[in-house]
């Protein structure tokens, strides 16, 4: 009797399990640097941290609306002023307020820059911190 190479008596089995050795290694080795690095974080330089005061917001004011139309003439929340003078008077009332509330201007598009100069000229004397600009967005899907 002659003993074949590859006979049909001698066939390997396919192993199906997964070895799992290399990974237990892995997280052996990771759970031993996690041991060793965790204390050197906790312990840290002792220190008295600040305590927090709570303290309550102070509400925004009302923004004020100025408009001025194509003539120049200026509505201050829908009623109209007379004069720069008297633009002049109402915002050194509110200029004074803490907080101070926003001056927003609506200028007609066919305002002469003139009259809105006159306006920001004004707040600004006045000593009004914030002045915006109110514009109209653009179209949708333009």
């Amino acid at each position: 009797m002659a003993m074949q190479l590859g006979s049909e008596g001698d066939e390997d089995e396919v192993i199906g399990t997964i070895n799992t050795t290399p990974l237990v290694d892995v997280m052996l080795v990771l759970l031993i640097i996690f041991l060793i690095t965790i204390p050197v974080v906790t312990h840290t330089v002792p220190v008295k941290l600040p305590s927090e005061v709570n303290q309550p917001y102070k509400t925004k004011p009302e923004n004020i609306n100025l408009a001025v139309d194509k003539e120049g003439k200026m509505f201050w929340n829908e009623r109209e002023v007379a004069d720069t003078n008297a633009l002049l008077e109402k915002l050194k009332t509110i200029a004074v307020m803490e907080p101070q509330p926003e001056l927003h201007i609506r200028g007609d598009q066919e305002t002469r820059y003139e009259y809105v100069g006159k306006v920001i000229f004004t707040a600004q004397r006045a000593g009004i911190a914030k002045v915006a600009f109110i514009t109209e967005p653009p179209a949708r899907g333009g």
